[in-house]
């Protein structure tokens, strides 16, 4: 068996440097949430109940957007995420806006030795779980912190986008779980000409693989669905075909590009 890179210090330094560059992107319209723009989707809100007292764990949230607005709704949250850039940021954006949120900087593989106390939900919403290389491990957690009867709420891009180079004219990576998935990029998908450059370390996994993974671990599957759209234009040669809602262009409406679940703790 091959050894694992050192995926989490390659990654997290990619994820720092992005940081940044993300919170004064057009992409992330930083100043619109702050006003008090919403930026979670249908996707995710359709799957949530009234919010109000509810506390929710929110996993790799990167710099707080969606934990910032998940509090605005009434919820009582707590965001993890990795990177030490992001979760500075996402207090100090805490602190302006007078919210309650809480920040954790750790690998989520880790957070059951930073957190001790059981959530009504466990959230976790695009591009994600490709980072973390045990699909099973990362159920566990989110078992671990759910209450009996509470939610996972998740929403990703779909395993089958990801087989595809970055400008989808062939089928480049395998759908399922074979190996790493190295990479040199430049770039970031919220900023495409931004003076970056990094390694990052991924994986693919099918959907079987994330089904399976929360079943094992105690989780009744509530409802599944994939859409053909994408809320966000972060992929090379999408097309607006209605007002917030992208798809690739040559596919049209021809293949998945997000998915979203609810699980429940057992």
């Amino acid at each position: 068996m091959k050894k694992l890179p050192d995926y989490i210090s390659i990654n997290k330094q990619t994820w720092n440097n992005k940081t940044e560059v993300h919170i004064d992107s057009e992409f992330y319209d930083n100043v619109g949430f702050l006003q008090g723009k919403q930026t979670l989707n249908s996707f995710e809100l359709d799957l949530l109940q009234d919010l109000k007292g509810k506390r929710i764990l929110h996993l790799q949230c990167h710099f707080g957007q969606d934990s910032m607005n998940l509090s605005r709704m009434g919820a009582k949250v707590t965001g993890v995420d990795f990177s030490e850039t992001a979760i500075k940021r996402a207090k100090e954006f805490a602190e302006k806006l007078g919210l309650e949120t809480k920040f954790i900087c750790c690998d989520i593989y880790d957070t059951p030795m930073f957190i001790d106390e059981k959530f009504d939900y466990v959230f976790t919403s695009y591009g994600t779980i490709g980072w973390l290389p045990d699909i099973n491990k990362w159920a566990k957690v989110i078992s671990h912190f759910l209450k009996p009867n509470g939610e996972l709420i998740m929403a990703d891009f779909h395993p089958v986008v990801w087989m595809y180079d970055n400008d989808f004219n062939e089928v480049f990576y395998s759908y399922f779980n074979t190996e790493p998935i190295i990479e040199e990029e430049s770039g970031t998908y919220a900023e495409k000409e931004a003076l970056l450059s990094g390694k990052t370390i991924s994986w693919n996994h099918p959907i079987s693989e994330i089904l399976n993974s929360l079943i094992k671990n105690d989780l009744d599957i509530i409802c599944f669905n994939e859409h053909d759209y994408s809320p966000y234009n972060c992929f090379t040669g999408m097309e607006e075909f209605e007002p917030n809602k992208f798809r690739i262009k040559k596919f049209g409406n021809k293949i998945p590009i997000v998915y979203s679940l609810k699980a429940r703790k057992k």
